[in-house]
């Protein structure tokens, strides 16, 4: 009994039952009860028809078009995106500030905007497109620009991922690294790296979930072309807007539990990598 109120008394947020309720109320009413309501859904539904629905042509061709442009959009993120956090926090030049604040933009602006700024830019008649053109390159309407609309919505998430981990690292080691003649490509790979490998790894994996369920950015300059620049979530706003309400929530149910294993497994490697890093 003394332990059990020695316990209670280091408790460092007081009133923890009633602030673990709330936790576990507001979760379940923001986001376990409308994606179990999902489930609930098909229930009334049969397995063939949920089976069609998930492996029809259209349907794995939006799957190819997401996976593939998510996954290159968050792999230039992960490159670009360290570069840009190194620039802006071992470097200090001219309107470093506002340039800082400028790479959370998308989070304030809405995605719509975004997609008609990139389509009225690299567009046939736009500035950046009509010039491309002229050199048989094109931007919209291809999975090029579905790729360019992705890196500029999860830009964001690698680079505040990787900053705070940048700021907190002590920049002796590479110093101590240098006066014993290591080579900066060493002391990228051998001091950097393995501290930054876990933050670069979640930030890819947000950029790479953002990318996945995008579809603001990315209706405007896909096109929506079924086989070629249809993503998932303009086909499941299409089958919406046929009133096949089973076939789109089929298809959601599919993309959260990838999107569940995607985090999971994300989670695992970097748990994992944190450990080998720690030796």
């Amino acid at each position: 009994m003394p332990a059990f109120k020695k316990a209670a008394q280091n408790r460092v947020i007081p009133g923890f039952g009633l602030s673990m309720g709330i936790t576990v109320s507001m979760l379940s009413l923001v986001v376990l009860i409308p994606l179990f309501s999902i489930v609930v859904y098909l229930s009334g539904c049969s397995f063939s028809a949920f089976w069609q629905a998930v492996t029809d042509a259209k349907t794995v061709a939006a799957y190819r078009v997401s996976l593939t442009c998510s996954a290159a959009a968050a792999a230039v993120n992960a490159v670009m995106g360290t570069l840009l956090a190194w620039a802006f926090t071992r470097y200090r030049f001219p309107f470093c500030r506002l340039l800082n604040g400028m790479i959370e933009l998308p989070f304030a602006l809405p995605t719509s905007v975004a997609g008609i700024s990139l389509t009225a830019m690299y567009s046939e008649k736009g500035w950046v497109g009509s010039w491309l053109s002229q050199f048989g390159i094109k931007i919209s309407y291809t999975t090029a620009g579905i790729t360019m609309a992705m890196i500029f919505i999860g830009m964001p998430f690698v680079v505040r991922s990787i900053q705070p981990v940048l700021e907190k690292l002590n920049p002796q080691y590479e110093e101590a690294a240098l006066t014993m003649g290591a080579s900066r490509t060493r002391i990228f790979f051998k001091i950097l790296l393995p501290e930054l490998l876990p933050a670069i790894l979640t930030g890819f994996g947000l950029a790479f979930s953002r990318g996945l369920g995008e579809y603001g950015s990315v209706v405007f300059i896909a096109g929506n072309i079924p086989y070629q620049t249809q993503t998932v979530p303009l086909l499941i706003m299409n089958q919406l807007e046929q009133f096949n309400d089973a076939g789109a929530t089929s298809i959601a149910l599919v993309m959260i539990l990838f999107a569940f294993l995607l985090l999971l497994g994300m989670n695992f490697i970097q748990a994992r990598v944190s450990r080998i890093a720690r030796g």
